[in-house]
């Protein structure tokens, strides 16, 4: 059965990002910067760049510098003119034309599940897009154009799956699931962050979903866990029990810029690709090494 393609995307941002501070007592673990730009501007980006117009960000207390970085600066803006940084005018204003942002609070942080029910009223009955505000994918699109692709063809859920250390996967919801095509999977079963003795497999569910609108059906039904939070995972297991899930499967591009080791590397690593910064950077990065002997 196939579907229309999906236009809405939801990015739940609301998150307190404990594993950051005291560098988020007072910013978003979103407007953490990732070279030279926050990590939330590349979520926005990638669900512009596979097409989807309308962006809801779901937000929550202390995360209005998140609204203020997609909003015009006048005052900064003529400050930089007059000085004649007319390519950074540029590059600021850009950041506000990347698409139709919208916002809404989640009021208190119940969990992945209670901030995606949120957007119910702005999706409708409608398929959506989800990408977690601190998960980033530096792929041009490629892994959720891939989803948005399988959910037309299929008018089904998508989830991105990863496979990851067994002694790791307790950090991840983990799917049941085999092999129908090239990259992509169907998923059996569905469980939220299980001991690796118990785990199904080493398939982590990572922070990008396509969504069909009875998942906020599924959310209602789903009850909390621990700490009272309504997990995603126990809703699409839930939604499994009607219509079917797949899951297209990736092996690069992804950053969780919550993990401070990850938040590292993807500031290397993208500031390596870039021909301004790379050089020089390489170069440094060699000299420390050499420096301390680690080679």
């Amino acid at each position: 059965m196939s579907a229309p393609r999906v236009t809405k995307a939801v990015i739940p941002a609301a998150g307190l990002g404990t594993r950051f501070l005291p560098a988020t007592k007072s910013q978003p673990k979103e407007m953490l910067p990732v070279v030279d730009r926050p990590a939330i501007q590349y979520v926005v980006e990638e669900a512009v760049a596979a097409g989807l117009t309308d962006v809801l960000v779901i937000t929550g207390r202390g995360k209005r510098a998140i609204e203020d970085h997609f909003d015009r600066n006048f005052e900064l803006e003529h400050t930089l003119e007059e000085q004649g940084k007319h390519d950074v005018v540029e590059e600021l204003r850009s950041t506000t034309e990347v698409g139709h942002i919208h916002y809404i609070r989640q009021g208190e942080p119940k969990g992945l599940g209670h901030a995606i029910s949120v957007a119910s009223e702005h999706v409708g009955d409608h398929s959506f897009a989800v990408l977690l505000g601190d998960d980033i994918m530096v792929d041009d699109a490629h892994l959720l154009g891939q989803m948005l692709d399988v959910h037309e063809r299929k008018g089904a859920s998508v989830l991105a799956l990863m496979e990851v250390p067994p002694d790791q996967i307790s950090a991840y919801g983990c799917v049941d699931a085999e092999v129908v095509g090239d990259g992509l999977l169907r998923v059996r079963g569905i469980v939220e962050k299980p001991d690796p003795a118990d785990a199904p497999s080493n398939l982590a569910v990572i922070g990008r979903y396509v969504l069909t609108p009875e998942i906020f059906g599924a959310i209602a039904r789903t009850a909390p866990g621990v700490n009272g939070e309504i997990q995603i995972t126990d809703a699409i297991g839930l939604l499994l029990e009607s219509q079917p899930v797949f899951g297209v499967s990736f092996t690069e591009g992804r950053y969780d810029i919550g993990q401070k080791l990850d938040f590292l590397r993807a500031n290397v690593e993208i500031a390596l690709d870039r021909p301004d910064l790379g050089p020089e950077l390489a170069a440094i990065l060699v000299d420390i090494v050499r420096r301390r002997g680690l080679v």
